[in-house]
């Protein structure tokens, strides 16, 4: 990444920098203390936030794909980062964090800018994020820099199916027509949401080892597809669930279906539940997870810059759900 400038305050920092794959210890380090210290001033003492699996820190920064950046204090420490992600149209940032003792100096809305910028010059028409809805604090920081709440996002939870239900999978469908396979999925995809683009997180999941992606047929032809990751999240834990990151369907009516696939996916896998981030819009589908039996795990906010393509546009009948985690 070019360019390099100073974040002033009572000391100074420098970047933005690539963010490369050594840097993964001490950004996993950053990330679990600013996020332990945003549990204890939301008054959940006693929360310690984990580490991340080192695979999908390798995962996200290759995702960014030019985007992961950060920022270095004097003595070359990492003070700051932001991972925003671009696919087609659609950009993101997350995670990003300021160093416990760096925050309050301005530093934070640099590397958000910073993001902002990187996203448009990129072309993506939307540029958000998502953010603990109870948290005033962050939720205004972000409207201060004309971020505006749109919608929560449900993670809805239910048990893997027994039984041979986990039709085809990606990574099982003969290497000679993969490409084709993929191609398909592009395709639904701008039919469904024109110009996002999911290629790259499905190519990056086969490629890394992280998981797979769902296929979802009808009379031979593509109707759906769900990429998900079955690498446990939390560096030094079991896995012990299938999380699906993106999942694009030609009418919402086939979350029944897509959630059976999955199900049956999380016991071939080897995993015991599948976790769903379910966008607000989606009530019709939301009501169908839950009266299967899927019981809600968490909530986030997602927020968003208004303006030309700022948005989130309605797809229907088709659904489209875009995880703006790692």
């Amino acid at each position: 990444m070019t360019g390099r400038s100073e974040l002033r305050g009572a000391r100074t920092a420098f970047g933005p920098e690539d963010v490369v794959e050594r840097d993964i210890g001490e950004l996993n380090q950053v990330f679990s203390d600013a996020f332990t210290e945003r549990y204890r001033k939301d008054g959940m003492i006693g929360v310690r936030v984990p580490q991340l699996n080192p695979a999908i820190w390798r995962y996200a920064i290759a995702d960014a794909n030019g985007g992961a950046m950060l920022w270095r204090g004097d003595q070359g420490e990492i003070v700051a980062f932001n991972i925003a992600h671009c696919s087609g149209r659609e950009g993101w940032m997350g995670p990003l964090a300021v160093r416990t003792d760096w925050q309050t100096r301005g530093v934070g809305k640099r590397i958000v800018r910073t993001g902002i910028d990187w996203l448009r010059a990129r072309g993506a028409g939307i540029v958000g994020l998502e953010t603990m809805p109870r948290t005033m604090d962050n939720i205004g920081f972000y409207s201060s820099l004309g971020f505006v709440p749109q919608r929560l996002t449900i993670t809805l939870a239910f048990d893997g199916e027994p039984g041979d239900n986990a039709g085809v999978l990606l990574g099982r469908v003969h290497a000679a027509s993969r490409d084709d396979a993929l191609a398909e999925c592009r395709a639904l995809t701008e039919a469904c949401a024109p110009g996002f683009d999911f290629s790259r997180e499905i190519a990056l999941t086969s490629e890394l080892g992280l998981g797979d992606t769902a296929l979802l047929r009808e009379g031979g032809k593509l109707i759906g597809f769900a990429l998900f990751h079955t690498a446990p999240l939390v560096e030094g834990r079991s896995r012990d669930e299938l999380r699906v990151l993106k999942m694009v369907l030609r009418r919402e009516t086939d979350i029944t279906q897509m959630a059976s696939v999955l199900g049956g996916a999380a016991r071939r896998t080897g995993t015991r539940r599948v976790a769903m981030r379910m966008q607000g819009e989606y009530a019709h589908a939301y009501r169908i997870l839950v009266s299967m039996g899927a019981r809600v795990r968490w909530t986030d906010l997602r927020m968003s810059m208004p303006g030309e393509g700022g948005a989130e546009h309605d797809v229907a009948p088709a659904m489209v759900l875009s995880n703006w985690e790692i």
